[in-house]
């Protein structure tokens, strides 16, 4: 093009999620279709452009960059500058450009798109069932990356060559496989292998159509996924899942379903349209539907709950494998309970032998593990439980500019956060923080995150619970000269919701939740805060009761249940509680009794997540957990079958005021329970009259602080708020009485969200 009058050039950044998205062919198609010269390139962070021609013309390329941009990206910025002309020629898209100490945002791992599964299914194609079908819009991305720019030879695909086919499309800018660094096909990418439980190759022609059949024997599986290895087997055969249940060492936690289609789901789960969309989304979590009586899926995959964790078959393995099978099939982490998921082939047949009867396995590598995604929907509201594929490593848009910061973050349900400028990256799902597999998952991973995002620390955040593995880990860093900084648990529990919400004004925050240590040297889990970033003051809590044995009342809700009694109304109290007479062992109530006298192994304790577990063990349904919040969840789902609304006024909370802290105390409302137990009234009457009481004495807690503080913005956090029927109650009294409410949305309200605030705290604390 020669330069004339009417000739601009603009040189043009884009940050944002830009990269393995498409964002250059659309690009260039944009240029062609705009009559302009140029060109386009990836940098490390984000997107270059510089393009020629009338100035109408770039005018309108600028409106439709943002406007008509691919689905899988998001722009954060778009920076423009005018040029010399240059007098281009043509437009073309140059290699990568990598710039020291610059970082660019990396997508997630992207469910199976519309045209990559049409081509799977078409008989006629030359991708028919190949395990491994994507595009520049769906496919493998945060899993294979090992640095930045987003390049091939910067993933796990280096090792695959290109066929001249796949080469062809992969140089194509009009074609949707431009670029896309996992494009592969049956000649020249990854293949798959069938072992046995001793690393045994199984001969046969079709690894997937025999692992099907495998299944329909009632064989476990453990099949490579994208993020790691799943576990597999019949959802519909009580012997393979009780199978899997005693191999895996997990009795009661529910396991989550794969399903081929939303028709399918919808024989299984009353889904809403909310939910079918959640399921068919992109990020394809794992989304928990009310179960159906009807449906096939047997009782054992999720014993005692009403709502069944469904998913979507997310690559193309799992679409050709559920289309085999004809059957739903349990698909759950592949690991022993609370171990982190199993990524390499070696380490899973280490690790999984004794789970597994066989693995399905492929040759692309994983170098970052990654858990599917949980969520729910409550009230039109998606709520995260778990955030991992499909989700992570976006990051969570700050409104201040932060330090670079590392936030090591809680230690059960742990993620980190690493902070850089306006952007929070939570990691994704790592776990609890209980072995050194996770230890070094978290360190490990932790490692990947900074080089991706050339995010050293400058600063570390970490829990004041001294014992926390996170917490070591941050003062292990302290010893290499980063400064650290402690910040309470519940503060960071409110301080996320702050910041998903876009709020930086003084809020009510409400934290419910099963133990954080407090600022006095108590466990605090039932707390009313007025807190912004930078500090916080309790003003409300529920009254401290002992736990008696300190971690064994947590797994033993019993004891919980029997301390709260002993100390409230005596030994004579346990009279009126049948079910926990029958729990105790000659002697236990005993030592209870001595404990909570004298305070020896009998913390104090203002927890909600306790109160639940108490509730839950008078009124007979959990006395004993398999996992962590069962007794809470079992309640929930008391209440759930609670024929007609729940009664209201029944049970009721003390409310005191002592040195300007509103003090709940439980005694009336224990008391109650007690009678209609001891009256042989229903656990789901029990359960449904309980969860009123804490909504309203929520509510009412709310009130008064809002009355006395003048702040009319109500932040909820805490896995508590996990109970959808709580949450649904409390929102709901919180509106009607005139308080606007803040909830979750990108993060769980779990320990999943702690390390954003801790990051958030932190940086407003130096």
């Amino acid at each position: 093009m020669s330069p004339d009058s009417d000739t601009t050039c603009l040189g043009v950044r884009v940050r944002g999620i830009v990269q393995g998205v498409g964002f250059r062919p659309f690009v260039y198609r944009l240029a062609a279709d705009t009559g302009l010269s140029g060109w386009v390139r990836n940098t490390s962070d984000g997107v270059q452009i510089e393009v020629e021609g009338p100035r109408r013309s770039t005018g309108l390329f600028l409106r439709k960059l943002r406007e008509a941009a691919p689905p899988l990206s998001h722009i954060d910025e778009v920076t423009t500058e005018e040029c010399p002309p240059r007098g281009f020629a043509r437009f073309e898209i140059r290699e990568s450009l990598f710039e020291e100490g610059k970082s660019q945002l990396v997508s997630p791992d992207i469910a199976t798109c519309p045209a990559c599964l049409e081509e799977l299914l078409d008989a006629t194609d030359r991708r028919h069932q190949y395990p491994f079908t994507n595009c520049t819009n769906c496919g493998p991305r945060f899993t294979i990356i090992t640095d930045m720019p987003y390049d091939r030879s910067k993933t796990t695909m280096r090792s695959f060559a290109m066929c001249p086919e796949c080469q062809a499309e992969y140089d194509d800018p009009l074609d949707r496989r431009f670029h896309a660094q996992p494009n592969a096909c049956p000649v020249c990418g990854p293949s798959l292998s069938l072992l046995d439980a001793h690393g045994a190759t199984v001969e046969c022609a079709d690894p997937l159509a025999q692992t099907s059949t495998l299944l329909k024997k009632g064989a476990i599986v453990a099949i490579k996924g994208l993020g790691g290895f799943l576990l597999a087997c019949d959802a519909t055969s009580p012997q393979a899942v009780r199978l899997l249940r005693e191999r895996k060492q997990r009795p009661a936690k529910p396991f989550a379903i794969m399903v081929p289609d939303l028709e399918v789901a919808a024989q299984h789960c009353d889904v809403s349209e909310q939910e079918s969309s959640l399921l068919a989304s992109p990020a394809a979590p794992i989304v928990l539907a009310r179960w159906k009586d009807s449906s096939s899926i047997c009782h054992e995959v999720a014993p005692s709950l009403l709502y069944l964790g469904l998913m979507l078959p997310y690559t193309p393995l799992h679409h050709v494998l559920l289309r085999h099978c004809e059957m739903p099939l349990v698909m759950t982490s592949g690991n022993l309970s609370e171990e982190p998921i199993a990524a390499g082939n070696e380490e899973a047949l280490r690790r999984l032998a004794d789970i597994a009867d066989y693995f399905l396995m492929h040759n692309r590598p994983i170098h970052s593990r990654y858990d599917d995604s949980v969520a729910m929907v409550v009230d039109g509201t998606v709520q995260m439980l778990r955030r991992a594929r499909g989700y992570a490593p976006n990051p969570v848009a700050l409104p201040f500019e932060a330090p670079r910061i590392l936030a090591t973050g809680a230690q059960t349900k742990n993620t980190f956060c690493l902070t850089r400028g306006h952007h929070a990256f939570v990691s994704q799902h790592i776990g609890d923080l209980d072995s050194v597999e996770t230890l070094d998952h978290f360190e490990a991973t932790i490692l990947l995150y900074t080089k991706l995002f050339r995010a050293e620390p400058e600063l570390v955040a970490h829990d004041l619970h001294p014992d926390y593995l996170s917490t070591r880990y941050a003062q292990d860093m302290s010893q290499r000269g980063l400064r650290t900084c402690a910040v309470q648990h519940h503060h960071a529990h409110i301080a996320a919701c702050m910041v998903e919400n876009g709020v930086t004004e003084p809020v009510i925050g409400v934290a419910f939740d099963g133990a954080g240590l407090g600022a006095d040297g108590h466990i605090w889990g039932g707390e009313f805060l007025v807190c912004d970033f930078a500090a916080f003051r309790r003003v409300g809590r529920i009254e401290y009761l002992p736990l008696a044995g300190g971690d064994a009342a947590t797994l033993r809700p019993y004891r919980t249940a029997v301390g709260y009694i002993m100390t409230l109304f005596g030994n004579g109290g346990l009279d009126r509680s049948p079910f926990l007479l029958g729990q105790l062992a000659e002697g236990e109530g005993d030592i209870i009794a001595r404990q909570v006298g004298s305070g020896l192994n009998a913390p104090l304790c203002s927890s909600m997540g306790r109160l639940f577990d108490a509730v839950a063990a008078i009124a007979g349904l959990r006395h004993r957990i398999a996992y962590e919040g069962q007794a809470a969840v079992e309640l929930e789902m008391a209440a759930h079958r609670h024929g007609g609304p729940a009664p209201t006024g029944r049970y009721a909370f003390q409310v005191d005021k002592t040195d300007g802290t509103y003090v709940l105390g439980v005694a009336p409302l224990l008391s109650a329970v007690l009678d209609d137990i001891h009256a042989g009234q229903p656990a789901s009457l029990v359960a449904a009259a309980f969860h009123e009481a804490v909504a309203q004495m929520t509510a009412d807690m709310c009130s008064r602080i809002a009355a006395d503080s003048g702040i009319r913005t109500v932040a909820l956090s805490g896995g508590i708020f996990q109970n959808r029927l709580l949450l649904h109650r409390v929102r709901a009294l919180l509106g009607e009485a005139g308080l606007n409410v803040l909830l979750h949305t990108t993060l769980p309200s779990n320990d999943g969200c702690v390390s954003l605030g801790q990051a958030v705290v932190a940086a407003h604390a130096t």
